[in-house]
């Protein structure tokens, strides 16, 4: 007797259990997905990449089953960490990282909540990882703004085929700016050119440092650098006559004179649709390989090409279209 009584409480809680997880699976769908965006600052591209996301998630789960809270960190990395935390403890559904420094700080914040960046470059040197092999494996995925750096250095001898030497203009805390920099140097070196390096710290050295590469090169080279895209128009003003190949094109319409771009609304559209698989649990993240932007194209800024002479209906004879 004391034995049915115990079997009878024991199908009883199995019940019980059963009922709630079939609450919890189905409520799901009734749930609002809530995801937080840490921007690292403003400018065209990043602001781009947002815009791209919100829509894809919009989109794919319906304006009223998400909330997504954007958080700008005005380009500083304390305030990019303080951000993820602070989406840690709201037990956000999913962090949106919108560039390399956003990435690491929420890298750095959480091992359970999915994170998938964009705008960062290469995700091996983002976060440490030797070998990397295209996917990270962990919470983490994302696309890549990386546009092909062989052609961006065939850029810089095409388009400036009397230089002698080519200034690398960076930023000295990005470690993916360093990644490019060293591509774009070996490919170059490799072509006989000297390329010199120019390592700004912040905005408040930007000018000094890019007046500097002005007038020891023949012409410079800026990756895709959040902190130069901020601060392309001081770059601009120091610059002179001196040419910029820009590694984007936010970058290349406040200072260069052409680029290889890429869309970034597109990209975070793209990590947008991503995000939306994983929280429905059609994807898992460990399992989704690094993204890319499904084309690239050739352009050139007018204004500046006019401002230093160089002949535009060549570049367009050369597929190059102009920057929007």
């Amino acid at each position: 007797m004391k034995t049915k009584r115990i079997l009878s409480m024991l199908l009883a809680a199995i019940m019980i259990f059963g009922a709630v997880a079939l609450t919890s699976c189905s409520k799901k769908n009734d749930d609002v997905y809530k995801v937080g965006v840490i921007q690292l600052v403003t400018h065209d591209a990043l602001d781009a990449a947002t815009e791209g996301f919100v829509k894809a998630l919009k989109d794919k789960l319906g304006e009223d089953k998400v909330e997504i809270e954007v958080q700008n960190a005005a380009n500083s990395v304390d305030t990019c960490a303080t951000i993820a935390n602070s989406f840690v403890t709201k037990k956000v559904d999913l962090i949106m990282a919108n560039a390399t420094p956003a990435l690491q700080a929420a890298y750095n914040a959480t091992t359970t909540i999915p994170i998938l960046g964009t705008s960062v470059t290469e995700y091996g040197v983002a976060l440490g990882i030797k070998d990397f092999s295209g996917t990270v494996g962990s919470n983490v995925s994302g696309t890549s703004d990386l546009a092909n750096l062989e052609k961006q250095a065939q850029m810089i001898i095409d388009l400036v085929p009397s230089a002698k030497t080519v200034g690398m203009l960076y930023c000295s805390s990005e470690a993916n700016s360093d990644y490019q920099v060293k591509k774009v140097t070996e490919f170059l070196k490799n072509k006989g050119i000297t390329c010199k390096n120019y390592a700004f710290s912040d905005s408040n050295d930007v000018g000094m440092i890019a007046e500097n590469a002005a007038k020891e090169c023949d012409a410079i080279y800026i990756p895709t650098d959040n902190t130069a895209a901020s601060c392309a128009e001081t770059i601009y003003g120091k610059t002179g006559k001196t040419p910029i190949i820009a590694g984007e094109s936010g970058i290349c319409s406040g200072c260069g004179i052409a680029t290889l771009s890429i869309s970034y609304y597109d990209l975070g559209y793209k990590t947008g649709e991503m995000a939306a698989q994983i929280l429905k649990g059609e994807a898992k993240i460990e399992e989704m390989p690094i993204a890319y932007a499904p084309q690239e194209t050739k352009k050139y800024n007018a204004a500046i090409c006019a401002d230093l002479g160089i002949d535009v209906e060549a570049l367009k004879a050369a597929g190059y279209v102009a920057l929007d």
